[in-house]
């Protein structure tokens, strides 16, 4: 094979012409393709984002009902210690005993109405919560659909271009043996 120094002038000339006209054409179905991978990419990134915000609100929504079934669980020892001090307020000996039990039925019915609170207040954020997450999902779904099409359209555009690029782009790395690097 001949260098670069054995073409004439004319000849070195005629092969940058050619290779500009191969990587114009190449650069045009680049341009057709236009902003299509990077949209198919941001939209994946966006899809594993929601997932994930999808996967933080599951968590949240475990934990509220956790701590649902926690304060459920005190209103019941609460209820049940009510019970226990007022059976006992049958057995007292003096007048002292008796406020002391009277005091702590008190304080247990306090304890199950804050846990009543508790509760209602927490299946309150339960319910936002669940409405973010069927909102996300809802968001979800579009940007799939948005996606699926996007895919449809770019693997359109490089199946009809994906032989012209390739032998384009063998011609290009030909023409480019045949002009001085500079």
């Amino acid at each position: 094979m001949a260098t670069v120094k054995d073409f004439s002038f004319e000849e070195r000339l005629s092969s940058v012409l050619a290779l500009q006209k191969i990587d114009s054409k190449i650069d045009e179905i680049k341009t057709l393709k236009g902003e299509l991978p990077m949209e198919v990419n941001d939209l994946e990134d966006e899809i594993a984002g929601l997932q994930t915000r999808i996967a933080n609100i599951d968590t949240d929504i475990e934990n509220i009902n956790n701590y649902i079934a926690q304060r459920s669980e005190a209103k019941k020892e609460a209820v049940a210690l009510g019970k226990k001090y007022q059976k006992q307020q049958d057995n007292v000996k003096n007048n002292r005993e008796f406020e002391a039990l009277t005091k702590e039925i008190e304080m247990q019915e306090l304890e199950a109405k804050l846990c009543d609170k508790h509760i209602k207040d927490t299946n309150f954020e339960l319910k936002e919560r669940q409405a973010a997450r069927a909102t996300t999902e809802e968001k979800v779904a579009v940007v799939e659909e948005t996606l699926k099409a996007k895919k449809k359209e770019l693997e359109k555009i490089i199946v009809e271009t994906e032989k012209e690029e390739k032998s384009l782009s063998k011609q290009s790395a030909e023409a480019k043996e045949k002009v001085d690097e500079r």
